[in-house]
């Protein structure tokens, strides 16, 4: 008699001990880095190997794992309940149930579990090996279990599409960035640049280019002397040569090869010539996204085009350093001209020009302005007010203040910012 109560204690403390195996290995396996786990696995960790053939068909791996951890759960109960029976008649169902309650609850769940977590990738990569054999073991009777919860779920629920499926992934990169720790300026601008990337896809070239009343162009029926004074004058290498007005634009004229021409022809340059060393210009829709566009630049190996409306005409242009900018913020050199948007009056307070992008705002500010419905400030303003605001009006929305200083007659050319915090 007391053996066998000897071994059946010895099979239950055995029993919780698989348990908790399975409890952590589940835990670890779904907590674990899936980015570090490639990185060792590129590095030749044949545990991570191990980890990613097993997370791939990670409903298979589950449904293992859960089958094998209620078996043992189940004939751990199963031989407590006949122990107490014997030690405590009738009653001892119901020690039985309180005793095992509490040991699989702190043995064999919270125990591993909080290990697990706490030790995520560390336990997975020692119970990978473990549960491989077990899931080709179990791996039938998991894919019956499997295929009967398919069945369940395509009857009352709908399967997520392709887009959906991607909308999740952008949303969990997206939380993940966010999640990025740290205050320093380097993290912060890090996690700008993350963020920045995912934007491409979501915001069209006419929220970045640069507006045709501010484009550097040269008339290419003007003296050739002109042209090159107007080139020389400019601080950007490439300028768009129009024809009898400034939006029919003709070609775009390189510095570089200007300056290739004037050395070949002894600084004698016709129109002819300048025509012909111009570039054909290269016109794209303003509904183009950056990504699109970036694309393309690398397919075509150009950095320049010109943003048309859907009518055809000259909007602004854009850059492949425009597109950059955007991910890595600005870049300038010792020929850029230093236009002055956001002054900064105390840290919370900002007069800024209206003409500035909201997407740089928030870059900057790590502000949360929408920009769905207008790229600059002062849209968004007019937007958000439903009117033409008189200067020295005040608004507030999106837990930000918004005071009109100045005005260029329907233009909002200036304005005072103040974020409002609680």
């Amino acid at each position: 008699m007391e053996t066998e109560l000897i071994l059946a204690i010895s099979a239950i403390v055995v029993l919780l001990a698989i348990s908790a195996f399975f409890s952590g290995a589940e835990t670890s396996m779904t907590a674990s880095s899936k980015p570090r786990m490639h990185t060792l696995e590129q590095s030749g960790d044949k545990k991570a190997q191990i980890v990613n053939k097993l997370w791939s068909a990670k409903e298979h791996l589950i449904g293992s794992i859960l089958l094998g951890n209620n078996l043992v759960n189940i004939l751990a109960s199963a031989l407590a309940t006949s122990v107490f029976l014997k030690l405590f008649g009738e009653t001892g169902v119901i020690y039985a149930t309180l005793t095992m309650t509490a040991l699989v609850l702190v043995f064999a769940e919270v125990l591993p579990k909080t290990y697990a977590l706490r030790h995520s990738d560390k336990a997975a990569l020692a119970s990978a090996p473990i549960l491989r054999p077990i899931v080709f073991i179990f791996g039938p009777v998991a894919l019956a279990v499997e295929s009967i919860v398919k069945v369940i779920l395509a009857i009352f629920t709908r399967s997520d599409t392709a887009d959906e499926m991607n909308e999740f992934a952008e949303e969990e990169l997206r939380g993940a960035i966010d999640l990025h720790e740290g205050e320093g300026e380097e993290v912060r601008h890090e996690r700008e640049m993350l963020r920045s990337i995912l934007d491409l896809d979501d915001v069209e070239v006419d929220e970045i280019m640069t507006h045709r009343q501010d484009v550097n162009s040269s008339d290419i029926d003007q003296s050739p002397a002109q042209v090159i004074e107007d080139v020389l004058s400019s601080s950007y290498t490439r300028i768009p040569l129009w024809q009898d007005k400034p939006d029919n634009i003709v070609g775009v004229l390189h510095a570089k090869a200007l300056l290739r021409a004037i050395r070949a022809h002894d600084g004698e340059l016709d129109r002819e010539t300048l025509i012909s060393i111009a570039s054909k210009p290269w016109f794209i829709p303003e509904s183009t996204s950056l990504l699109a566009q970036l694309h393309a630049f690398r397919d075509r190996h150009a950095h320049f085009a010109i943003v048309v409306d859907e009518y055809g005409e000259m909007q602004g242009i854009v850059t492949l350093e425009d597109i950059l900018e955007e991910i890595v913020g600005d870049i300038t050199d010792e020929h850029d001209i230093d236009i002055e948007g956001v002054q900064t009056v105390t840290d919370n307070e900002f007069i800024i020009n209206g003409t500035v992008t909201i997407r740089d705002l928030n870059r900057q500010f790590e502000w949360r302005l929408p920009d769905d419905e207008a790229a600059t400030l002062a849209g968004l303003i007019l937007h958000e007010a439903r009117q033409i605001p008189k200067v020295g009006q005040a608004f507030v929305f999106h837990d930000m203040r918004f005071e009109i200083l100045d005005r260029k007659r329907h233009q909002i050319t200036s304005i005072r910012v103040s974020p409002i915090h609680e």
